[in-house]
């Protein structure tokens, strides 16, 4: 089974479950957005949290075959349409030099591990209308010279 499938697998039988990510992610012992992630297809989890999932969601053993397999993550478009989506990529096109500038200032020259890698999102509720807190927490890897 290919990543493709298992996302298609898993979106079907977690609707007819009428679960959330966050239920999902429970069941298994990983974050909401990583399990996410991986059910999306971009990310690989481990054996046993791959079994949990299928469990959880009653899907067969090749879904979990798939879910440990490692990703190849390949975009289909520079620049995605969907609204929320793009609102990010538009949030780094206005925002990304600052964050570099700032990112580069306080630890030196080098970037942000997407590697060792948490993110994190929840809801802030506001008179104004509700507020989205995303926390991207990556680790600092400085460039070294040679």
């Amino acid at each position: 089974m290919d990543k493709l499938a298992m996302t298609q697998a898993i979106m079907v039988a977690k609707e007819e479950k009428s679960l959330s990510w966050e239920e999902i992610a429970k069941a298994v012992g990983l974050s909401t957005e990583f399990t996410t992630s991986v059910c999306l297809g971009m990310n690989s989890m481990a054996e046993a949290e791959a079994k949990k999932l299928c469990e959880c969601l009653d899907l067969p053993a090749d879904v979990a075959v798939a879910l440990e397999k490692f990703p190849v993550k390949v975009w289909d478009q520079t620049v995605p349409t969907d609204p929320l989506i793009y609102r990010f990529y538009e949030i780094m096109g206005v925002y990304g030099p600052t964050l570099k500038e700032v990112i580069q200032e306080k630890c030196g020259d080098g970037i942000m591990s997407a590697i060792d890698f948490t993110l994190t999102v929840d809801k802030k509720e506001d008179p104004k209308g509700d507020r989205i807190v995303v926390t991207m927490d990556g680790k600092f890897l400085a460039y070294k010279g040679w």
